[in-house]
């Protein structure tokens, strides 16, 4: 009998350590960190189809959605990933290729195709954001469907893991 005890437990605890485990990694996953794959070409030439990055979704709880940030949005059954632009209070505006806040031009330290010239109608309410793609053509952003919701904003993504030589920081 103390024999089978023994036995039990210390299966027990072998299958402990294993739940442990498994536990910690759908909490990761659920509220920190998760993989993404880049969908399309509307990044190019920051992002390419099909790398893999790291989706950060705690930063935001503790930090303000900037300018120029990449995010990762949810919208309807998509994921989609674009740049931020235009942050709530603000008019924006693309003349010339070039990116006006608010009547005053802002220079974007990335590179992206030809804008269009196009002007957001009215000022970005509290809780919305601008978005575009960096392959100004092809992508499907703000332009199209209109302004992000905070809560359709997943988190923000700057790191490629895969291929790996493309690993590193993405801006």
């Amino acid at each position: 009998m103390e024999n089978e005890k023994k036995i039990t437990l210390s299966l027990l605890s072998g299958w402990l350590s294993y739940i442990i485990i498994i536990i910690a990694v759908i909490l990761l996953k659920q509220f920190i960190i998760a993989p993404i794959r880049v969908n399309g070409d509307s990044m190019n030439e920051t992002l390419l189809d099909k790398d893999i990055m790291i989706l950060d979704k705690i930063s935001y709880r503790f930090t303000d959605i900037k300018r120029f940030d990449i995010v990762v949005i949810k919208k309807d059954k998509e994921y989609l990933i674009k740049r931020v632009i235009g942050l709530p209070g603000e008019n924006v505006e693309y003349r010339d290729n070039k990116l006006y806040i608010n009547d005053k031009e802002v220079k974007e330290n990335f590179n992206h195709e030809k804008t269009d010239d196009y002007v957001l109608e009215k000022k970005i309410p509290e809780g919305y954001y601008f978005v575009v793609g960096d392959n100004r053509d092809i992508s499907l952003d703000s332009r199209v469907i209109g302004l992000i919701k905070r809560e359709e904003i997943l988190g923000k993504t700057s790191l490629v893991l895969f291929p790996f030589n493309r690993f590193g920081i993405k801006n």
